[in-house]
């Protein structure tokens, strides 16, 4: 992704009037594990998965708990993600002391927003490599907020980021509007529903890959992993994907043929002829 002389410092534009080392950043977002955000009217809940280093070692952290009303999933560079929450912490603290009331999460968003975007803008310095779901519930309901390394921030029904996160929020695109009155138990099928949609073939979410991040109004920010996972993953096996065509429909035939990415023709015609052919058997 070499850019040539344009891509050596942050606050060098090109001629296109782009900046590159922000694009930079976000591949690594890009490059980090699957996380999705769902919100309904009473609730927001947070599923991210999991990755280990090695067979030896033990599976990162993916939620962060910043208050008792307030959570983050972290895709990217952990490192950075450990400053930024520290300082989501920090504000959450403050706004404690001071005001004595949590923190609204509009408002640590948009501080994280202006950090990570000083780093945008400064001689000397990178902008933050990693994305931030951020859940919480105040006085205005449940949230779902998204936060990017440029700096911007955008509130959601229902997002992810994260490697192949673009396959998630094919299936949140499809079920989204049955999430504001979803009951949490099925809020969270879709969730799982999305995230497993992220995982390479012959992969499955288990209670060690998985973590669930669950924050409403009235209930504090809880992050459920290990074995209490089973409840939730038993949702999952006990139902069809909800978004998925019906057997014997024409998408569904499309979606069995094999992907030609960049050639969506293909897998059509390939399932136009063999429907030809099944007519001509029967004639």
């Amino acid at each position: 992704m070499f850019r040539n002389q344009y891509d050596s410092d942050i606050t060098t534009w090109s001629p296109q009037g782009r900046l590159f080392q922000i694009e930079y950043a976000t591949e690594a977002v890009k490059q980090g594990s699957a996380a999705v955000g769902l919100r309904s009217k009473t609730h927001a809940v947070l599923l991210a998965l999991k990755r280990s280093s090695g067979e030896l070692a033990s599976y990162q952290k993916k939620l962060v708990k910043i208050d008792a009303h307030l959570g983050v999933a972290i895709a990217g560079l952990t490192s950075d993600a450990r400053v930024l929450t520290t300082f989501m912490r920090t504000e959450s603290m403050r706004s404690r002391l001071v005001f004595d009331r949590p923190i609204p999460v509009h408002r640590v968003v948009a501080a994280v927003g202006d950090k990570a975007q000083i780093n945008t803008q400064r001689y000397g310095g990178r902008p933050y490599g990693v994305g931030l779901l951020v859940v919480g519930a105040d006085d205005a309901g449940p949230h779902l907020y998204e936060c990017n390394p440029n700096g911007t921030f955008y509130d959601y029904v229902a997002m992810s980021i994260g490697a192949r996160s673009q396959s998630a929020r094919t299936y949140l695109e499809k079920t989204y509007q049955g999430f504001a009155d979803a009951s949490l138990d099925d809020l969270i099928r879709h969730g799982l529903h999305a995230l497993r949609d992220t995982l390479q073939q012959e992969k499955e979410l288990t209670v060690l890959n998985t973590s669930i991040g669950i924050v409403g109004v009235g209930k504090p920010f809880e992050i459920v992993e290990g074995e209490e996972l089973k409840r939730y993953l038993s949702l999952l096996d006990s139902t069809s994907n909800p978004a998925a065509p019906p057997a014997g429909s024409a998408d569904a035939a499309m979606e069995d043929a094999p992907p030609a990415e960049g050639e969506p023709q293909v897998a059509v015609d390939t399932a136009a002829e063999e429907r030809q052919a099944g007519d001509r058997m029967e004639e």
